[in-house]
């Protein structure tokens, strides 16, 4: 008997875990510690949730190009993410219907506020999202990455003082500490009590806050110089913004050189960062319709 035992009981523990054991069955997923916050599923935005999307898995011969072809930048918008970011064992948000979100804005379509300027900008940081108005119309808008907890983008209203086409930050530098971190497109609209300035400007946006207090947008082509990707940037909402908030049609030539302004366009930052899920949604839970 304890001979039959012996050998029982260890197949018994190997069917319990074919039969039962949900790691084997599971489709893959990002870490559920997930402390590079690479589950961006776990991010809520609370202008999604009119959308229908599902938690997809990053595998290491996914890029967005091949997963949505001619879509890919629909696709990165709504996920607030650049190319450089989306990398193998992260989760992304896959909408189910690429034409619901070819259009997508979580910003208003009007601003009472914003109506009597020519030039306005709203921050919502809630939803990681940047709107530049006319006279209150919404003119176009971006994701955007605020600070992260802990250096959070202050609120408040603001008004552009300076540009800098060729700005780089004197206190932080890129990922492998070669050079200063580039800040691109650079406008100026706040300068703390403690003499750290606040910009809106070229940068990664990998999805969530990230920044130490500044707002940063898309610049592909910056991400090329400094990191060699893309291959073939098309995102710079760096540049348009900084065309349209402070280019040379409103303040005259560009020396490239860090200039004051009069009178800059006005910046709003409103709302706290998005909130956090403490674990991922499951694919049966996609938002409703």
């Amino acid at each position: 008997m304890l001979r039959i035992l012996k050998y029982l009981i260890p197949a018994v523990i190997i069917s319990i875990i074919i039969l039962h054991g949900p790691f084997e069955t599971d489709e893959p997923a990002a870490s559920p510690e997930d402390h590079a916050k690479e589950d961006l599923s776990r991010v809520v935005y609370p202008s999604t949730r009119s959308i229908r999307w599902k938690p997809l898995f990053i595998r290491p011969q996914d890029t967005l190009e091949n997963l949505y072809g001619k879509d890919w930048e629909h696709v990165a918008r709504f996920n607030r993410i650049d190319r450089r970011h989306v990398y193998p064992g992260m989760t992304i948000k896959s909408p189910l219907n690429i034409d619901q979100i070819k259009d997508y804005t979580p910003m208003p379509r009007e601003y009472e506020p914003a109506r009597r300027y020519s030039r306005y900008i709203l921050v919502n940081m809630e939803e990681q999202w940047l709107g530049a108005y006319e006279n209150g119309i919404l003119k176009f808008s971006f994701p955007a990455a605020t600070g992260r907890n802990g250096y959070e983008t202050p609120t408040g209203i603001f008004r552009v003082d300076a540009r800098h086409k060729n700005h780089t930050s004197s206190l932080y530098k890129t990922e492998d500490e070669t050079t200063q971190y580039p800040m691109d497109y650079a406008i100026r609209f706040y300068i703390g009590a403690d003499n750290v300035a606040y910009w809106i400007h070229a940068r990664d946006l990998p999805g969530r806050p990230a920044s130490h207090g500044c707002v940063g947008l898309y610049d592909e082509a910056m991400q090329k110089r400094i990191f060699t990707v893309p291959e073939k940037p098309v995102l710079q909402d760096s540049k348009r913004l900084y065309d349209w908030a402070v280019g040379e049609n409103r303040y005259g030539p560009d020396s490239g050189n860090i200039e004051l302004l009069e009178n800059g366009p006005i910046v709003e930052i409103i709302g706290k960062n998005p909130e956090y899920l403490a674990k991922p949604p499951r694919h049966a839970e996609i938002p409703p319709s």
